[in-house]
């Protein structure tokens, strides 16, 4: 049995996707500048994470710190209960 192959020889790299642009350093200084602005931050991670319309790896960072936002959202409301609990019944 003939096992010669050749790996490339019947691969269609038209079907392949394109790999997204580079990010420059100006635009990610942009991003963060406008993380940075408190209510806009939340809007346009949502917008970068789900929008659609932005780079990869925008939108893989945007997701990212959602999630750690959350995780730290719940955490703050689990320590201030607990915190409130420990208040409430040292009143008593």
């Amino acid at each position: 049995m003939n096992t010669n192959v050749n790996p490339g020889a019947n691969v269609n790299y038209a079907n392949q996707p394109q790999s997204a642009p580079i990010i420059s350093v100006k635009d990610w200084l942009v991003t963060l500048l406008i993380l940075i602005i408190p209510v806009v931050n939340l809007i346009m991670l949502f917008v970068w994470a789900f929008g659609g319309g932005a780079n990869p790896s925008k939108s893989n960072y945007a997701k990212a710190a959602l999630i750690w936002m959350a995780i730290g959202f719940v955490l703050y409301l689990i320590v201030g209960v607990l915190f409130i609990g420990l208040i409430g019944s040292s009143i008593k």
